[in-house]
């Protein structure tokens, strides 16, 4: 019985001493807010067409119907970036959550079948019901990232003993190759190739102010419940047996956390498609950055994935004018690497 508080009170000091970080905790959130303003700024004022930054205060201000650049700016550019803010955050929120959740460093909901999941209701959905609201397709995005959630983890819950990370990993990327398969099955079958292909590429180009009306409460509420579970996520974290040893309602946790973490995930999915890695790289750097609770680490991570989605999208629209990447590559350049230096640091303690 010593032995086990001994345990936990050396978790807590261990949590309590890397609470700090290697910056300020303010200092992080004030520089955060900073650099995704300006990078806001930067997006709305740049693309095919710069727009200079007097004609977009005065799009907003006051509007001329008649004036091709502030139809750009109010109807195009400020929607694509709301939503790209808007998602980048979530899908921050919704890897860290996970990581903390599962103790697993490489969780990510596009690595472990969320994101293919929500991509196959959403063949589904455009296929047999072409005439779905977006509400609809929002919900059918929920209900395909918890299958995908649900396949992995009862695959992965197969084989005796605990689930390591690097097999929850791979059983993800098999669940997410085969609901991925059957998407694209489906759209070829049913002709939908063409709906379903900005689904599959990724991005924010389509993004709409009747779609951020529709989103953004889910995706608000979602962050503010993680950012209240914020404190149970970092108990949960230290792993399941201290954290009932401290009183801590596992299964509840649990269940809550998931939910919003499909809430998260789903919704994104359902706003800019596929785009992967940015729940897998942010959250590293956050606790990099501000230590391993999570009631800093999960703002952080709001903050730095709207700011990575916000100069995603507007490399996606500059790299090469007048054709656009979709935002998924740019992810895939910068996560791809990170994942593969994760599998071989950690893959020793997996």
């Amino acid at each position: 019985m010593n032995k086990n508080n001994k345990d936990i009170s050396e978790d807590n000091q261990s949590l309590n001493f890397y609470k700090k970080g290697k910056i300020p905790y303010k200092w992080v959130i004030c520089l955060s807010l900073v650099v995704l303003v300006l990078s806001i700024i930067v997006s709305i004022t740049n693309g095919g067409i710069r727009i200079p930054f007097i004609e977009v205060k005065e799009s907003i201000y006051n509007f001329d119907k008649t004036n091709t650049n502030h139809l750009i700016v109010r109807d195009l550019r400020i929607p694509r970036v709301i939503a790209g803010a808007l998602v980048g955050a979530a899908f921050a929120v919704a890897g860290g959550m996970m990581q903390g959740m599962t103790r697993n460093p490489m969780a990510d909901s596009g690595l472990l079948g969320l994101n293919a999941g929500a991509g196959f209701a959403l063949a589904i959905c455009l296929a047999f019901f072409p005439e779905a609201s977006y509400m609809q397709i929002i919900m059918f995005s929920f209900l395909g990232a918890g299958l995908g959630t649900f396949l992995v983890n009862f695959i992965a819950s197969f084989k005796s003993g605990k689930n390591s990370a690097m097999k929850m990993v791979l059983v993800g990327a098999a669940v997410s190759a085969f609901l991925s398969a059957l998407g694209q099955g489906i759209a070829l079958y049913f002709d939908i190739q063409r709906n379903i292909m900005f689904w599959t590429a990724g991005g924010v180009a389509g993004s709409t102010w009747e779609q951020i009306r529709l989103i953004s409460p889910w995706i608000i509420g979602a962050l503010v419940g993680s950012f209240i579970m914020a404190k149970s996520v970092s108990i949960l974290s230290l792993g399941e047996d201290v954290a009932m040893g401290l009183g801590l309602n596992t299964r509840m946790v649990n269940i809550l956390c998931s939910l919003i973490v499909l809430i998260l995930a789903g919704g994104s999915v359902a706003v800019v498609g596929a785009v992967g890695f940015i729940g897998l790289v942010i959250p590293h750097i956050a606790r990099y950055l501000v230590g391993v609770d999570y009631r800093r680490v999960l703002p952080t991570c709001s903050l730095l994935g709207a700011i990575l989605m916000v100069l995603a999208d507007l490399g996606a629209r500059t790299i090469s004018p007048p054709f656009e990447m979709p935002v998924g590559v740019l992810t895939a350049l910068i996560g791809v690497p990170f994942f593969l230096y994760l599998a071989r640091s950690k893959g020793s303690e997996l």
